[in-house]
């Protein structure tokens, strides 16, 4: 759903706004990347409504620590329940709210569009040896990790999260781009590109793009999705066929190679 977003100098409406993205975090620096390219067009266009709270500001200890000891021992320090709710609630963040952890539910791109279809959700970026319980329990977090692996904190996760995510907002990608164009959303991996030179070093782009026969070559790039997958993600090759997808009988035949 669209809501307005207004000025500073006008109790009027001047843009709407898709979806609105809060990040509790407390390095801030860290998502300058998400204003350019694809996102800052968005969020210059007030497609995203972009906000990020330092959660530092909100501590109140005299040193602007957020973090100490866990209770019952153990190496590393938690990020403590006070500044992560007093910067929550002060900023007026809402929304469904995430914590990007690696014992969450594995990020996947069905999960990615249900989040964008969102109001507004608030993601906090963990650090050190976790959050304390507390604090994700009184906010009803979400926990999603982008992998089986651990990083220095949840900011980069987090910025993984919001580029799956904005790709299924209308307005983000360009008039000529679609979500449902990359193949991996339609169950198979992505099929080789060539750009110019035609020719490089010896290498020559596959005669088949030259050949001005989309049919042929999408059939081409079909295959080469289907050949792909089925090398390089068994397991996606293997739930694409249980779908039973709708194929042309030229489809059909290829597949029958790959069986």
């Amino acid at each position: 759903m669209k809501r307005p977003v207004r000025s500073e100098s006008s109790s009027y409406p001047v843009f709407w706004t898709d979806m609105k993205i809060n990040i509790l975090t407390i390095f801030p620096d860290m998502f300058a990347p998400l204003r350019m390219s694809m996102l800052g067009r968005a969020i210059d266009n007030g497609i995203i409504e972009l906000n990020v709270t330092d959660i530092r500001d909100y501590t109140t200890d005299r040193h602007n620590r957020v973090d100490d000891t866990p209770y019952g021992g153990g190496a590393g320090m938690v990020m403590q329940v006070q500044p992560i709710l007093d910067a929550f609630e002060a900023s007026g963040f809402g929304g469904d709210v995430i914590y990007m952890s690696p014992r969450g539910d594995m990020l996947s791109g069905d999960m990615a569009k249900e989040l964008s279809e969102k109001d507004e959700i608030t993601i906090l970026c963990g650090h050190y040896e976790g959050v304390d319980q507390r604090a994700l329990d009184r906010l009803g977090a979400r926990e999603i990790s982008i992998g089986d692996y651990v990083l220095t904190g949840g900011e980069l996760p987090a910025m993984v999260l919001i580029d799956t995510m904005a790709r299924f907002i209308d307005g983000v990608l360009a008039g000529d781009e679609s979500v449902s164009d990359e193949s991996i959303y339609s169950g198979l991996l992505e099929y080789p590109q060539y750009s110019k030179p035609r020719e490089y070093d010896g290498d020559e782009v596959p005669e088949i793009l030259l050949s001005g026969n989309h049919g042929e070559i999408d059939l081409w790039r079909w295959e080469q999705s289907l050949s792909l997958t089925r090398e390089r993600r068994p397991d996606l090759f293997e739930a694409y066929v249980k779908s039973e997808p709708a194929l042309t009988k030229k489809q059909k035949a290829i597949l029958a190679k790959y069986m």
